[in-house]
Protein backbone atom coordinates (compact mmCIF):
# COMPACT_ATOMS: atom_id res chain seq x y z
CA UNK A 1 0.00 0.00 0.00
CA UNK A 2 1.48 3.35 -0.97
CA UNK A 3 2.37 5.67 1.87
CA UNK A 4 1.47 9.32 1.52
CA UNK A 5 4.24 11.80 1.98
CA UNK A 6 1.78 14.55 2.89
CA UNK A 7 2.13 15.91 6.43
CA UNK A 8 -0.37 14.67 8.98
CA UNK A 9 -3.47 16.86 9.22
CA UNK A 10 -3.26 19.43 12.00
CA UNK A 11 -5.23 18.75 15.16
CA UNK A 12 -8.54 20.58 15.18
CA UNK A 13 -8.17 23.96 16.87
CA UNK A 14 -11.60 23.80 18.46
CA UNK A 15 -13.22 21.11 20.50
CA UNK A 16 -16.95 20.48 20.42
CA UNK A 17 -17.26 22.31 23.73
CA UNK A 18 -15.46 25.46 22.57
CA UNK A 19 -17.51 25.56 19.38
CA UNK A 20 -20.74 25.33 21.35
CA UNK A 21 -19.57 28.06 23.72
CA UNK A 22 -18.60 30.43 20.94
CA UNK A 23 -21.86 29.77 19.12
CA UNK A 24 -23.90 30.47 22.23
CA UNK A 25 -21.96 33.65 22.90
CA UNK A 26 -22.49 34.87 19.37
CA UNK A 27 -26.21 34.11 19.57
CA UNK A 28 -26.53 35.96 22.84
CA UNK A 29 -24.76 38.95 21.37
CA UNK A 30 -27.07 38.95 18.38
CA UNK A 31 -30.17 38.82 20.58
CA UNK A 32 -28.89 41.66 22.75
CA UNK A 33 -28.08 43.79 19.72
CA UNK A 34 -31.50 43.13 18.25
CA UNK A 35 -33.15 44.65 21.33
CA UNK A 36 -31.11 47.86 21.26
CA UNK A 37 -32.97 51.02 20.13
CA UNK A 38 -32.25 52.16 16.59
CA UNK A 39 -28.92 53.95 16.43
CA UNK A 40 -27.91 52.91 19.93
CA UNK A 41 -24.42 51.64 20.58
CA UNK A 42 -23.88 48.69 22.87
CA UNK A 43 -22.22 49.74 26.10
CA UNK A 44 -18.73 48.62 26.91
CA UNK A 45 -18.56 45.85 29.50
CA UNK A 46 -18.64 47.34 33.00
CA UNK A 47 -15.68 47.03 35.31
CA UNK A 48 -15.67 43.72 37.12
CA UNK A 49 -14.69 43.87 40.77
CA UNK A 50 -12.25 41.14 41.64
CA UNK A 51 -12.99 38.79 44.49
CA UNK A 52 -11.81 40.30 47.75
CA UNK A 53 -11.58 43.81 46.30
CA UNK A 54 -13.11 46.42 48.60
CA UNK A 55 -15.15 49.44 47.59
CA UNK A 56 -16.19 52.53 49.51
CA UNK A 57 -19.90 53.22 49.61
CA UNK A 58 -22.14 55.58 51.54
CA UNK A 59 -25.19 54.35 53.40
CA UNK A 60 -27.92 56.62 54.74
CA UNK A 61 -28.71 55.11 58.13
CA UNK A 62 -31.00 56.65 60.72
CA UNK A 63 -30.79 60.02 59.01
CA UNK A 64 -27.00 60.11 58.75
CA UNK A 65 -24.77 59.55 55.74
CA UNK A 66 -22.22 56.93 56.76
CA UNK A 67 -19.22 56.03 54.57
CA UNK A 68 -18.21 52.38 54.79
CA UNK A 69 -15.66 50.19 53.04
CA UNK A 70 -16.95 46.73 52.14
CA UNK A 71 -16.47 43.88 49.75
CA UNK A 72 -19.34 43.76 47.22
CA UNK A 73 -20.52 40.46 48.71
CA UNK A 74 -21.03 41.90 52.22
CA UNK A 75 -24.66 41.90 53.32
CA UNK A 76 -26.39 44.96 54.68
CA UNK A 77 -26.66 43.11 58.00
CA UNK A 78 -22.90 42.63 58.32
CA UNK A 79 -22.21 46.19 57.16
CA UNK A 80 -24.51 47.56 59.87
CA UNK A 81 -23.17 45.35 62.64
CA UNK A 82 -19.48 44.96 61.84
CA UNK A 83 -18.65 48.17 59.94
CA UNK A 84 -21.00 50.72 61.51
CA UNK A 85 -21.35 49.24 65.00
CA UNK A 86 -25.17 49.16 64.89
CA UNK A 87 -25.57 45.85 66.68
CA UNK A 88 -29.24 46.35 67.52
CA UNK A 89 -30.03 44.55 64.27
CA UNK A 90 -29.56 40.90 65.19
CA UNK A 91 -28.11 38.04 63.18
CA UNK A 92 -30.38 35.07 63.76
CA UNK A 93 -30.72 32.46 61.04
CA UNK A 94 -28.76 34.52 58.44
CA UNK A 95 -31.01 33.18 55.66
CA UNK A 96 -34.16 35.27 55.83
CA UNK A 97 -36.31 32.94 57.92
CA UNK A 98 -36.43 34.42 61.43
CA UNK A 99 -36.79 38.18 60.88
CA UNK A 100 -34.35 39.13 63.66
CA UNK A 101 -32.45 41.35 61.19
CA UNK A 102 -35.48 43.31 60.00
CA UNK A 103 -34.75 46.95 59.09
CA UNK A 104 -36.67 49.54 57.12
CA UNK A 105 -35.52 50.59 53.65
CA UNK A 106 -37.43 53.66 52.50
CA UNK A 107 -40.13 52.65 54.97
CA UNK A 108 -40.43 49.07 53.74
CA UNK A 109 -39.33 46.22 55.98
CA UNK A 110 -36.61 43.99 54.61
CA UNK A 111 -34.35 41.24 55.91
CA UNK A 112 -30.90 42.81 56.11
CA UNK A 113 -29.26 39.39 55.72
CA UNK A 114 -30.77 38.93 52.26
CA UNK A 115 -29.60 42.14 50.61
CA UNK A 116 -26.12 43.42 49.79
CA UNK A 117 -24.89 46.67 51.28
CA UNK A 118 -23.83 47.98 47.84
CA UNK A 119 -27.43 47.59 46.63
CA UNK A 120 -28.83 49.90 49.33
CA UNK A 121 -26.80 53.06 48.77
CA UNK A 122 -29.81 55.02 47.54
CA UNK A 123 -32.16 53.87 50.30
CA UNK A 124 -32.92 55.46 53.66
CA UNK A 125 -32.21 52.71 56.17
CA UNK A 126 -33.81 52.75 59.61
CA UNK A 127 -32.62 50.36 62.30
CA UNK A 128 -33.98 49.86 65.80
CA UNK A 129 -31.44 52.43 67.04
CA UNK A 130 -33.12 55.09 64.89
CA UNK A 131 -36.67 54.73 66.23
CA UNK A 132 -36.45 56.65 69.49
CA UNK A 133 -36.20 60.44 69.58
CA UNK A 134 -33.57 61.06 72.21
CA UNK A 135 -34.96 59.82 75.51
CA UNK A 136 -38.47 59.48 74.07
CA UNK A 137 -39.23 55.94 72.94
CA UNK A 138 -41.10 55.21 69.75
CA UNK A 139 -44.76 54.35 70.53
CA UNK A 140 -44.15 50.77 69.43
CA UNK A 141 -41.17 50.44 71.76
CA UNK A 142 -43.21 51.83 74.64
CA UNK A 143 -46.08 49.44 73.85
CA UNK A 144 -43.71 46.44 73.86
CA UNK A 145 -42.59 47.44 77.36
CA UNK A 146 -46.15 47.98 78.63
CA UNK A 147 -47.27 44.58 77.36
CA UNK A 148 -44.09 42.70 78.29
CA UNK A 149 -43.81 41.62 74.65
CA UNK A 150 -40.36 40.07 74.93
CA UNK A 151 -38.46 37.55 77.01
CA UNK A 152 -34.91 36.68 75.92
CA UNK A 153 -34.86 39.72 73.59
CA UNK A 154 -33.04 38.07 70.69
CA UNK A 155 -35.90 38.71 68.28
CA UNK A 156 -37.12 41.95 69.86
CA UNK A 157 -35.35 44.51 67.62
CA UNK A 158 -36.67 42.82 64.49
CA UNK A 159 -40.12 42.45 66.03
CA UNK A 160 -40.22 46.15 66.95
CA UNK A 161 -39.03 47.36 63.53
CA UNK A 162 -41.50 45.06 61.78
CA UNK A 163 -44.28 46.27 64.09
CA UNK A 164 -43.49 49.89 63.20
CA UNK A 165 -44.01 49.01 59.54
CA UNK A 166 -47.11 46.95 60.31
CA UNK A 167 -48.74 49.94 62.03
CA UNK A 168 -47.68 52.35 59.27
CA UNK A 169 -49.08 50.00 56.62
CA UNK A 170 -52.44 49.85 58.38
CA UNK A 171 -52.42 46.08 58.87
CA UNK A 172 -53.80 46.24 62.41
CA UNK A 173 -57.53 45.81 61.90
CA UNK A 174 -57.71 42.69 64.05
CA UNK A 175 -55.49 40.33 66.02
CA UNK A 176 -55.63 37.86 63.14
CA UNK A 177 -54.46 40.52 60.68
CA UNK A 178 -51.61 41.54 62.97
CA UNK A 179 -50.55 37.90 63.32
CA UNK A 180 -50.57 37.49 59.54
CA UNK A 181 -48.50 40.61 58.85
CA UNK A 182 -46.07 39.89 61.69
CA UNK A 183 -45.64 36.24 60.73
CA UNK A 184 -42.22 36.85 59.18
CA UNK A 185 -40.78 37.47 62.64
CA UNK A 186 -40.28 34.40 64.80
CA UNK A 187 -40.09 34.36 68.59
CA UNK A 188 -38.39 31.35 70.16
CA UNK A 189 -39.94 32.27 73.52
CA UNK A 190 -43.44 32.24 71.97
CA UNK A 191 -44.41 35.67 73.29
CA UNK A 192 -46.76 36.11 70.35
CA UNK A 193 -49.86 36.96 72.37
CA UNK A 194 -48.12 39.87 74.06
CA UNK A 195 -46.51 40.99 70.80
CA UNK A 196 -49.92 41.15 69.10
CA UNK A 197 -51.32 43.10 72.05
CA UNK A 198 -48.42 45.56 71.87
CA UNK A 199 -48.88 46.13 68.14
CA UNK A 200 -52.64 46.66 68.57
CA UNK A 201 -52.00 49.13 71.41
CA UNK A 202 -49.43 51.08 69.37
CA UNK A 203 -51.86 51.20 66.45
CA UNK A 204 -54.57 52.74 68.67
CA UNK A 205 -52.14 55.38 69.85
CA UNK A 206 -51.12 56.15 66.28
CA UNK A 207 -54.77 56.76 65.33
CA UNK A 208 -55.29 59.34 68.10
Amino acid sequence: MPVSNDPAPEKAAHTRRTVLKSTAAAAAGSVAAAHLPAGAVAAEPSHTIAGGEQVEITLSVNGQRRPVVVEPRVTLLDALRERLGLTGTKKGCDRGECGACTVLADGDRINACLTLAVMRQDAEITTVEGLARGEELHPVQAAFIRHDAFQCGACTPGQVVSAVACVAEGHTGSDAEIREWMSGNLCRCAAYQNIVAAVADAAKEARR
